[in-house]
């Protein structure tokens, strides 16, 4: 696993988070620009994905591969569903979902690198 990939997935999905927040405490609807961000995140987290199962086939990596691909899978399934359920929902609930899902993000790369680090 790429500790720089991690690194710019967490900083990116914090700052879409905090601005998901900013546009939901302003009662507005997601705009182009979120949803843009978010179509980069999830860019950032298939490359992640992507490093994470080369590592696992070159022999690397923790014990548990169950629980590192439920982290991996779920990462990958979080921006696209957030944004559909944003889309749906035209108000600031739409917006507040997307900082959920930043937050998320967040959360989830950073137990991924300590099951990957051997940590946790």
């Amino acid at each position: 696993m790429n500790t720089t990939v991690s690194t710019i997935v967490i900083s990116g999905s914090l700052l879409l988070m905090l601005m998901s927040l900013i546009v939901a405490i302003r009662n507005r609807p997601m705009g182009m620009v979120l949803l843009v961000g978010f179509a980069l995140l999830e860019v950032a987290v298939l490359v992640q994905a992507g490093f994470v199962i080369a590592g696992v086939a070159g022999g690397a990596g923790p014990g548990d591969k169950a629980t590192l691909f439920g982290y991996v899978g779920g990462e990958v399934l979080i921006p696209p569903a957030a944004v559909f359920l944003a889309l749906a929902e035209r108000s600031r609930w739409g917006s507040a979902i997307l900082a959920v899902a930043g937050f998320a993000i967040a959360v989830m790369t950073a137990r991924l690198l300590q099951l990957w680090q051997g940590v946790a």
